[in-house]
This record gives structure tokens, C-alpha cells and sequence, in this order.
């Protein structure tokens, strides 16, 4: 019996396990370190975000992007991007150094048992634990337009299925998307050679601006402050405060969950993308199917090409022929896309209003005692600092201690039915590192049941 299972071994996970061992739980970390970043990110990417944003969270703080680049003298700081395999290597290194090793199993089940919960995974192992941390990254969420579902893998992908562009070198892509894994997606396959688009519903494409200096002056810092996802000060809140977040109203919450920090590509892309990759901007794709088989033939594939039926904002419809579709159209937070989770359980959580997140207590407990989750899917709960590695340092804390709570009711209730009432059950710290924010610990009001209906 396992006090905790930590699911998934990203930086959410990482970061988890480390502020669990630390507090002394007896836990297991299911899943290949940094298994989403390194097999599934284009070779050639760099980090949206600032190096000081990127970094996991252990209880001291010692094991720091910064300090992981400042010992093997790589130049990381404000306003440089961080190459994607400079970050993956140094994730490993976290978690090969700050948190037990990390299994690389793969979890099947998560069902409701009498001491907590069953785990399965594809290679056979069951175990038992009170807790569960549902760390599983963004890759199940990965969305495609309805109009793709349908075509086979060898003409439509999604952007998180690449992670070596070169296969396209000297064919037609069209890459759906406006933001920045499309943007820097297209930019890349012109730089192997292939012959990109980027088609958009979004009637224009969004830029940042070049980060301004951190150094900026009484003034400057009050009215435009700066955060580790921006400046400004919604995103200073977004950034520094998403306990603060998770105290607005539904509505409003999803909202910014929804909108804010939306898509746009990184200010040093533009120079890349904007003299090598057309744009077809202000189209949405209503249909796709695919051509008839040797019209063209790509390379050693088969011969049938991808056509799209495109509609205007003024309503004007058009078609377009590629030899491949890449969706680069982000990620939902819906549990339905969670196949892991039993469906009884999956189907009975509380959700955040209109939305298919879970609802989650100020610990990231969801309305199931013992089951958390981190990451992408409390967003609708947290809000946009939760989409990004930055999220990571509020959520292990709070999240661990939630699970120290559990624990430590669990095995007194455990001891209690083994001694007839009378027994004492072993206390189990709540970290100091995870202090409530004022007001986080009121009860949670009462939220409806929904189930999912898809």
C-alpha cells in the first residue's frame, strides 16, 4: 500500500514527487521522465517562456533551471530563448536528482478501491495507494478540428506527433493554427525543406513584443509590472496569484482560463516565419477528405492528397490541396479525453461550471477524496498559469499537502478499524512550504454534479 502514485513524470510530476518524498510519503512516479518534451517536440524549438518561468520546483529551491545552466556555463536569462533540448535535459537531470525515479510504466486504470485507489498499467503491474496525482501532461488533450478526425494518420496529424520534421521535406503542409507551436511549426518545416502554410480562422496572427527590461524604474515596474508569463497587471495576477484566481466567480474564472494569454508567436520568430511561410488568414475548415489515389504521389506514400473546403468570414468557400495536415490547435482540458480514469469515477467528478475540468479544493483535491490532479486540467479551476511549467512551483506545495492530509486521515480511520477504535496511526507532516493563502481554506461551496456527456 502506497501513500501516493504520482502519474506522469513531466515537470508537474517531477516537481510532485519531490515535495512528496520530502514530506516523507512512501510513493511511486509512473512514467517516462520528460517523455512529452523530448519525443514530442520538433527538434529545433525553443521555450516560449522566460528561462526564470521554466524551471521545476523542489522544497529548497536548489534545483534550479538557472543553476542547472550556470554549472555547465550554457548563457540563460531574460530575453534569450531556451532552446527545447537544453530544457528537456535539464528536466531529466531534476529528476534524476530531486525526486525518486521515475518508472517508466505506463498507467491504464485508475479505479476507485476500498483502501483508495487501483492502478493498472500496460505492463501488467496492479498497486494499491491512498492518493493519486493525476500529472499526465498535455498530451491527451491534444485537439484536432472535427473536419481532420476522419483522415488516416499519414495525411493529418497533430503538431505534437513530430518530432523529427525533416520526413517532409519537399511537400505541401498546410499547418492549422495561429499560435505558437503553428507558427514556429511552419517556420521549422521551411527550414527542412518543406513547402508550409499556415491557415487560420483568427483574421489576423498576433505577436509578442520583445520583453522589456526587467530594470525599468519605480514608475514603470507600478504600472506596467512584470511577471514570469508578462507584463501587465492581469497577467501579473494569472502569474503570481492563481489561488486569488480560483476565488472568482465560475463564470469569470473560465473566462480568463479560456482567453487569457492567448495565442501568438514568440517576437523572435517573426524575422523566421513572416519572408518563408504564407498565410491564409480569416478561413475556417468545414470539410476535409482525401484525393483519389495517384493524382500525386509523395514520396513512398500513397498517392491520395488531403483536400480542404475552406469558408471565408465574408462567407465565400474555396478548396485547397496538401500533401499533409498538421493541427496545431492546442489542447482541452476535458476529462472525457482521459481514458485512464475509470468511467464511473471520471463521470461522477464535480465539474467547474459549463466546463469539463474538475472542480478542485484550494489543494487540487478534486470532489473525490484522495484524487488530484495537476497540470492542464486546472486551468478552469486555477486559471492560465496552470498551462504552463510556471505552475508547476504553486501547485507541487499545495497539492502535496493536500495529500498529507489525506494520508494522515486515512491511516487514522485504517488504525481505528484494526483496533476496535482505540488504535493511533503515524502523523504525517503537512510541509511548511505549502501555507494556505488567506482565505484558502474555507469549505468550498457546494458545486453541482455533472456528468460527461460526451
Amino acid at each position: 500500500m502506497y501513500d501516493l502514485v504520482v502519474v506522469g513524470a513531466g515537470p508537474y510530476g517531477l516537481s510532485i514527487a519531490s515535495h512528496a518524498a520530502a514530506a516523507g510519503l512512501r510513493l511511486r512516479v509512473l512514467g517516462k521522465p520528460m517523455a512529452s518534451w523530448r519525443d514530442h517536440m520538433p527538434r529545433g524549438m525553443f521555450l516560449k517562456s522566460e528561462p526564470g518561468a521554466s524551471a521545476l520546483s523542489d522544497p529548497e529551491s536548489a534545483h534550479t533551471l538557472t543553476a542547472y545552466c550556470a554549472d555547465r556555463g550554457i548563457e540563460v536569462g531574460h530575453g534569450r530563448p531556451l532552446p527545447l533540448d537544453t530544457f528537456t535535459e535539464y528536466g531529466t537531470w531534476f529528476g534524476s536528482r530531486a525526486a525518486p525515479p521515475a518508472e517508466d510504466l505506463t498507467v491504464t486504470r485508475v479505479a476507485p478501491h476500498q483502501s483508495g485507489f487501483r492502478i493498472r498499467t500496460a505492463e501488467g503491474e496492479q498497486l494499491t495507494t491512498r492518493a493519486v496525482a493525476l500529472a499526465v501532461g498535455v498530451l491527451p488533450f491534444a485537439h484536432r478540428p472535427g473536419p481532420l478526425r476522419g483522415l488516416p494518420a499519414e495525411l493529418a496529424s497533430h503538431s505534437t506527433h513530430h518530432r523529427d520534421l525533416s520526413r517532409f521535406r519537399g511537400q505541401d503542409v498546410t499547418v492549422v493554427g495561429a499560435g505558437q507551436a503553428a507558427l514556429e511549426t511552419a517556420a521549422l518545416l521551411a527550414e527542412q525543406g518543406a513547402e508550409p502554410r499556415v491557415v487560420a480562422r483568427a483574421p489576423r496572427l498576433n505577436w509578442n513584443t520583445p520583453p522589456k527590461p526587467l530594470d525599468r524604474g519605480r514608475l514603470g515596474s507600478l504600472l506596467d509590472p512584470h511577471s514570469a508569463l508578462g507584463t501587465g497587471w492581469p497577467t501579473w495576477v494569472w502569474s503570481r496569484h492563481p489561488g486569488a484566481v480560483r476565488r472568482l466567480p465560475t463564470a469569470l474564472r473560465l473566462h480568463i482560463a479560456r482567453n487569457a494569454l492567448g495565442p501568438a508567436g514568440a517576437w523572435w520568430l517573426r524575422e523566421r516565419f513572416e519572408p518563408a511561410v504564407p498565410t491564409l488568414l480569416g478561413h475556417t475548415i468545414t470539410a476535409a477528405d482525401r484525393t483519389a489515389g495517384g493524382i500525386r504521389r509523395v514520396g513512398n506514400g500513397p498517392g491520395s492528397r488531403v483536400r480542404l473546403w475552406l469558408r471565408a468570414a465574408d462567407g465565400t468557400a474555396r478548396t485547397l490541396e496538401t500533401d499533409h495536415v498538421v493541427a496545431a490547435t492546442g489542447f482541452a482540458p476535458e476529462l472525457f479525453r482521459l481514458g485512464l480514469l475509470d468511467s464511473t469515477l471520471r463521470e461522477t467528478l464535480r465539474r467547474v461550471g459549463d466546463s469539463d475540468g474538475p472542480w478542485l479544493g484550494h489543494d487540487f483535491e478534486s470532489s473525490h477524496p484522495g484524487l488530484f490532479f495537476a497540470g492542464l486540467l486546472t486551468a478552469p479551476s486555477f486559471g492560465p498559469a496552470m498551462r504552463f511549467v510556471h505552475g508547476a512551483g504553486f501547485t507541487a506545495p499545495r497539492l502535496v499537502a493536500g495529500v498529507c492530509r489525506h494520508v494522515a486521515a486515512r491511516r487514522a480511520a485504517e488504525a481505528t478499524r484494526a483496533t476496535g477504535g482505540s488504535g493511533h496511526s503515524p502523523r504525517v507532516a503537512v510541509p511548511r512550504s505549502a501555507t494556505r493563502e488567506a482565505g484558502a481554506g474555507e469549505a468550498p461551496a457546494p458545486g453541482r454534479e455533472v456528468k460527461a456527456s460526451r
